[in-house]
């Protein structure tokens, strides 16, 4: 059985290592939502260009365009716009699961830190942790463009239908 103040160290380094745990099970609750975002989006921009082929098949046969498809130049426009929205997506995934791995090498350099007692690995431990934090937030901020460009592509829609 370890000695008391020995125990509370053991339990300090657990506790401390443990901390930067509720920022990754955070980022992989955004990248979750992401990935979901990112294969939605990935779908759509398939279905587009599938659309466009057919349509563009269709012209190029004599045959009429049935009623109600989509323009092969709008679904031009939009599979562009969808191509920006994609890489704002994977923008974030790639901030997000970099910050995971920043908060992993956290944890580890702050087990490391107190066992040895260097205040260096302290210090670059606590830099892990802060680029982490900053990486979360550009990750953030591609999702909010991502936002805004998927506004701005309905937007679109709603436009070429008038």
């Amino acid at each position: 059985m370890l000695p008391a103040n020995q125990a509370l160290n053991v339990s300090r380094i657990v506790q401390l290592m443990l901390s930067p745990a509720v920022m990754i099970s955070g980022c992989a609750l955004l990248l979750i939502s992401s990935n979901g975002r990112y294969t939605t989006v990935l779908e759509r921009i398939r279905f587009m260009i599938g659309e466009r082929r057919r349509l563009l098949a269709i012209a190029a046969a004599g045959d009429t365009v049935p009623a109600g498809s989509v323009n092969p130049d709008s679904a031009w426009r939009q599979i562009n716009s969808l191509s920006i929205r994609l890489k704002y997506v994977k923008s974030s995934i790639l901030s997000y699961t970099t910050a995971i791995s920043l908060f992993v090498a956290s944890s580890l350099l702050t087990g490391i830190a107190l066992v040895s007692g260097s205040t260096m690995v302290q210090y670059v431990s606590t830099a892990a942790f802060l680029a982490g934090m900053l990486t979360v937030f550009v990750g953030a901020a591609f999702g909010v463009m991502e936002s805004r460009k998927g506004y701005n592509i309905v937007q679109l829609e709603i436009k070429e239908e008038e």
